[in-house]
């Protein structure tokens, strides 16, 4: 499978009579987001808004982060089984509105939703801040159910992206960079003598909105199975949860997942990326069992000598993380974990919630429990009163001035598993 992603990079964002990508600029016509966006009839208002790189703005509660994207050659659409119709992605080209994105905020739908920073110490922490975001913050009709809450935010955000990905269709791009896979068959033998390696991505799927979508389907409705890395940027999987917004894989981190770009960057080279084993992370034992076994069989069954492996969400996922790890581990083939940890505010608790010592390679995204404190900003978008409670924030988080104290846990992306994020270590 062959994608070309046509890359057309955004400078600037604003709001115009006519939407439009013209030199770099994206203008965007928001009374046509909003027409759209109100056929949904669980959506009461929507208000239309932009975040630029430095304003002094705070987005809360973030559902969602989406990058507009739009197939321009090839099967299939954007957000197959969602969006689009099923069909088998990430082939042909696909253009990609490079430096922007759509934030979904609003009414809190669950309490484990984050806050982005545009300007200031928490800006430095989540890779969005980075970004010309158009903000959607939409409430729901009254006496809404979760779910359907949860549902009409995410489709806010999918066909908000669409329609601003169609507007480049047409757009020669800035850049253009490729990626190729053979069969694995073929790939084996083109590189008989670098070591096989595959990519174990971990999608977050313990139900009562913690849920991860492929190809529309929920993925705890599935078993551990193979998939090719370029469906990822289709938007073959997509975020449909509200866990702790430090850990979360939003819908943009599955389209640009780092790992991904970084095994291609070393595929042909050092290694011979033969592909990605998707598996889920439920909450009952039995289905951590079946799962885990699935993995490491298809790990063995294509004669891998090395998997990374990253996790996404803490506690009850940790679990997956370790069986999937010992497991693989037992069949003689190599793994590196990725993960973050929860080890207390002072670092000093055990990180994870299990654990095993075939565990000994791991790649951290940094503790979650960390205090930060967040100066006040001149405006906010979406709703400032859920900082007291969502996970990271306490009673009191919320300060007279509009300060907060919370922990990294509350800020978006700021301990991302697939090392999607800012943090590092330094040796003292």
């Amino acid at each position: 499978m062959k994608l070309e992603l046509g890359y057309i990079y955004i400078n600037d964002i604003k709001f115009s009579d006519l939407s439009k990508v013209e030199n770099g600029t994206l203008y965007v016509n928001k009374e046509e987001i909003e027409a759209m966006i109100l056929e949904d009839e669980n959506v009461k208002s929507v208000k239309v808004e932009i975040a630029k790189p430095g304003e002094s703005i705070r987005i809360t509660p973030v559902k969602d982060v989406i990058e507009p994207r739009v197939k321009v050659e090839g099967p299939g659409g954007i957000f197959p089984g969602i969006i689009s119709k099923v069909e088998t992605v990430g082939m042909g080209k696909t253009n990609v509105l490079k430096g922007s994105a759509v934030v979904t905020t609003g009414k809190i739908v669950g309490f484990q939703e984050g806050i982005i920073d545009m300007a200031g110490v928490g800006a430095e922490y989540t890779p969005f801040s980075k970004l010309n975001n158009l903000v959607l913050a939409c409430e729901p009709v009254d006496g809404i159910e979760a779910h359907e809450h949860e549902k009409s935010v995410r489709m806010a955000g999918l066909k908000t992206s669409t329609y601003l990905g169609k507007l480049a269709k047409d757009i020669k791009p800035d850049e253009v960079e490729t990626f190729e896979t053979l069969s694995i068959v073929d790939s084996i033998k083109k590189y008989p003598e670098l070591p096989k390696v595959a990519y174990v991505q971990m999608l977050q799927s313990q139900g009562l909105l913690h849920d991860t979508y492929v190809y529309g389907v929920d993925a705890k409705r599935t078993l551990s199975t193979l998939i090719n890395p370029t469906e990822l940027m289709d938007g073959a999987i997509i975020s449909g949860n509200c866990v702790s917004a430090c850990d979360k894989n939003t819908t943009y981190h599955h389209l640009n997942n780092p790992v991904v770009h970084d095994l291609f960057e070393k595929h042909g080279k050092e290694i011979n990326f033969v592909g990605i084993i998707i598996t889920n992370e439920n909450v009952y034992l039995a289905d951590k069992e079946r799962s885990s076994n699935w993995t490491a069989k298809l790990a063995e069954q294509i004669g891998l000598d090395g998997v990374i492996i990253s996790q996404e969400g803490f506690g009850n996922p940790d679990t997956d993380l370790i069986m999937n790890c010992k497991k693989i581990e037992e069949k003689g083939i190599k793994t590196v974990i990725i993960t973050d940890e929860y080890a207390g505010r002072d670092g000093a608790s055990q990180s994870l919630a299990d654990a095993d010592e075939k565990a000994d390679a791991v790649v951290t995204g940094g503790n979650a429990n960390e205090l930060i404190e967040l100066k006040p900003m001149d405006k906010i978008i979406g709703d400032i009163m859920p900082v007291n409670t969502i996970a990271g924030g306490f009673d009191g988080s919320l300060k007279e001035d509009g300060s907060i104290v919370v922990e990294l846990q509350a800020i978006t992306g700021a301990t991302n598993e697939l090392g999607f994020n800012k943090l590092t270590a330094k040796e003292y």
